[in-house]
């Protein structure tokens, strides 16, 4: 993109701004001033640049599909990783092998924000980034490593789940159901029932903006400041449809260990309020806080308008992620 035409935080996405504006620039990089261009020229233009990253991401040790690299700040430059140092920030520039290639950080970004700023989830911070000749990456701030160096302990659902690609095969992440993951919060989180409604928000978010690749490796349990363990910040939020004809589920179960479906969800092939009403019940929601968690996500959100309109995606796309999220909202409410 042109990036002397910026109008809009490429954190926050708030209106007039040709840069990070200062409420991205302090929680994403602790106030510091750091530019909305990388010092790097995009991988594909530079051999040099190109051989950096390949390094970089041999290093790096977070799995996934995603090209991710390791990134930290240095006084106000962020920079990739040498080897022996600790990343603070992973960047995922534009991937391979995906329809619309070119539209999934923008994507990520979005959604990430519309997560934070719409339903008050809890998120890893993040923001879009650009190489210097205007092609977009995805930020995010890793929120395993302690300032004072070090990492806090962090468990995703697999490995709860005991589910390795050796015991339960090349689909491991994908071989299981949401009520099953809500079994393994109240087996391992102290403080449940605070950390179950979180849980659950999460779910009922992806369904409703379309992320069909929430899987066990993209819920997690992180290491807290007492030493308990609490559901992590969100990540690798993302409307998979706008690349993939995906199913509403990730996991192959769906919300069930049963395989439960309303009648409604067996008519029309999509989960209802009904559904997720009954979801809430069996991972342990108290009763007379089901309405109140659902509700935001089934009345109409203006923000969520707002947000698109300042994202980074092109206009088609503005219009289909619009569409599929309105698409799902009506879905809930029947």
């Amino acid at each position: 993109m042109n990036l002397d035409e910026l109008k809009y935080c490429p954190g926050t996405l708030a209106d007039g701004h040709k840069t990070y504006s200062s409420t991205c620039l302090r929680k994403l990089f602790s106030g510091k001033k750091v530019n909305h261009v990388l010092p790097y020229e995009q991988p594909q233009l530079s051999e040099e640049v190109a051989e950096l990253f390949m390094e970089n991401r041999k290093r790096i040790s977070i799995s996934g599909v995603q090209e991710k690299l390791s990134f930290l700040l240095e006084k106000n430059i962020l920079r990739l990783t040498k080897e022996g140092e600790q990343g603070t920030y992973i960047l995922k520039p534009i991937p391979r092998d995906l329809k619309k290639v070119d539209q999934v950080p923008a994507n990520e970004h979005l959604t990430m924000q519309i997560a934070k700023q719409v339903y008050s989830l809890n998120t890893a911070e993040n923001a879009i980034i650009f190489f210097r000749n205007g092609s977009p990456a995805y930020i995010t701030k890793r929120f395993d490593v302690k300032s004072e160096g070090g990492k806090w302990g962090k468990e995703d659902f697999a490995t709860l789940a005991s589910k390795t690609k050796d015991n339960a095969g090349a689909n491991f992440k994908y071989e299981y159901s949401y009520e099953e993951i809500g079994m393994l919060i109240q087996k391992f989180v102290p403080a449940w029932r605070i950390e179950i409604e979180e849980y659950f928000s999460l779910v009922v978010f992806n369904f409703l903006l379309s992320n069909g690749d929430a899987h066990l490796k993209n819920f997690s349990l992180l290491e807290s400041s007492k030493g308990d363990y609490l559901l992590s910040p969100a990540y690798d939020l993302i409307n998979t449809r706008l690349h993939v004809d995906d199913s509403a589920f990730a996991l192959d179960k769906g919300l069930f260990a049963d395989g439960y479906k309303s009648e409604e969800y067996k008519k029309s092939g999509h989960p209802s309020k009904v559904d997720f009403m009954e979801f809430a019940k069996r991972i342990g929601v108290v009763e007379s806080r089901i309405g109140k968690l659902l509700n935001p996500f089934i009345e109409k959100q203006p923000f969520v308008d707002t947000l698109v309109y300042h994202s980074f995606l092109s206009e088609t796309n503005k219009r289909a992620y619009l569409l599929m999220y309105n698409t799902r909202r009506n879905f809930l409410n029947k």
